[in-house]
């Protein structure tokens, strides 16, 4: 069988890092999604035609996704032909995120709505549009999923991911020392672990 790895980076990431995960997946082709897409609807265009033009020759493919780039393909490919997902610091609730976010800088719903996108202090924009696609369009995705956790994430809690990982039937693991971006030794060795843990 012809396996495919597709890698979805996250935010200010890109294509290139697919290829820290070829020496993990040595009988497979690993390829990154080299994506512009900004928000779930863009991705919405974007991804499903990647996914296709990419797996066409392929009998399986398995998928890694990082961050904001778990939650746009949750939002776009749950209809894919894909045998595994592993998500590493993955966005599961972005209406909570939004919203925390907001609170973060005191913005209320009726200012957003009234504004349409307010900038933050933390180098983020809160969009009006945003959170109201999010709320119309929340998460389903059926697919066996394996989520990798840091203990020190800022963007998601441990509640939100497990309440996810239970509703899903994922499997999670937790590295305590983990933050949202793994990228220290330490945490990549535990990621790499995790990974050929994940893949019989």
């Amino acid at each position: 069988m012809k396996c495919l790895v597709i890698y979805i980076h996250g935010k200010g990431g890109n294509a290139e890092e697919a290829n820290h995960y070829r020496s993990l997946f040595t009988g497979s082709d690993v390829i990154g999604f080299d994506y512009t897409s900004r928000n779930p609807w863009e991705a919405k265009n974007e991804f499903p035609g990647l996914f296709d033009s990419c797996s066409k020759a392929y009998d399986e493919v398995i998928l890694i996704a990082n961050s904001i780039g778990a939650f746009f393909a949750m939002s776009t490919l749950a209809e894919k032909n894909i045998s595994k997902a592993l998500f590493i610091s993955p966005i599961v609730n972005m209406e909570k995120l939004i919203t925390d976010m907001m609170m973060w800088s005191n913005v209320t719903e009726d200012e957003l709505e009234s504004k349409k996108e307010i900038p933050t202090e933390f180098g983020e924009t809160l969009f009006w549009e945003y959170l109201c696609y999010v709320r119309k369009h929340p998460i389903e995705w059926n697919i066996l999923t394996c989520i990798l956790y840091g203990g020190k994430d800022h963007l998601t809690s441990r509640e939100t991911i497990s309440e996810f990982a239970e509703k899903q039937g994922a499997d999670l693991t937790v590295m305590e020392d983990g933050e949202h971006w793994f990228h220290t030794n330490e945490q990549m060795q535990f990621l790499d672990d995790w990974i050929r843990r994940s893949i019989p």
